[in-house]
């Protein structure tokens, strides 16, 4: 299975988030699945990737043009996929992931995530979306989901795609639990 992890490439995130992405990065190896990431460089994206290749595993990247340019581009994609720009990796990664993952990050990983939750709402595909909202990170978003429903504005969660986690040791118990 193809594991898109999306998730901060900041270099000042806490070592705590750093930890939740390695195990998350470990479990994919270990279980013969493929990390699918953004491919650069920084934070939680390097604790995933490596912690994926430290435990032999596959790991593609998909990276835009200008973050190559800008020397972002990571060494530790076994298989990089350079794109145009910021659309077309978030097209390439849903395209050739089967679930996501989502763990915290900043403005880029929201992006990810909401583009990809409206993509499955509007029936692109149908493939499940991990939200871990380790440490109430993602408390916000889940509130604002909440409201939108609500209003009936927002996403409805009609074939329990969405699934909210604490932590990644309950990511991996479900995602276990669908294979």
């Amino acid at each position: 299975m193809k594991i898109c992890v999306y998730c901060a490439s900041s270099p000042s995130v806490k070592e705590e988030l750093k930890e939740q992405a390695k195990i998350i990065g470990g479990f994919i190896a270990k279980n013969n699945h493929i990390l699918v990431y953004g491919g650069a460089t920084g934070g939680l994206m390097d604790s995933v990737a490596q912690a994926a290749r430290d435990d032999g595993g596959q790991v593609i990247g998909v990276i835009p043009k200008l973050l190559v340019e800008t020397g972002r581009e990571s060494n530790l994609p076994s298989e990089q996929i350079v794109v145009e720009d910021m659309n077309a990796r978030k097209a390439k990664l849903k395209e050739i992931s089967d679930i996501f993952i989502v763990l915290p990050g900043g403005y880029g990983t929201l992006d990810e995530f909401y583009d990809t939750i409206t993509s499955g709402q509007l029936g692109y595909f149908d493939k499940k979306i991990f939200l871990v909202n380790f440490k109430n990170y993602f408390e916000g978003t889940i509130l604002q989901t909440k409201k939108m429903q609500h209003e009936n504005l927002g996403y409805q969660n009609r074939k329990n795609n969405l699934i909210v986690t604490g932590d990644a040791e309950e990511t991996i118990t479900k995602i276990e639990s669908l294979e």
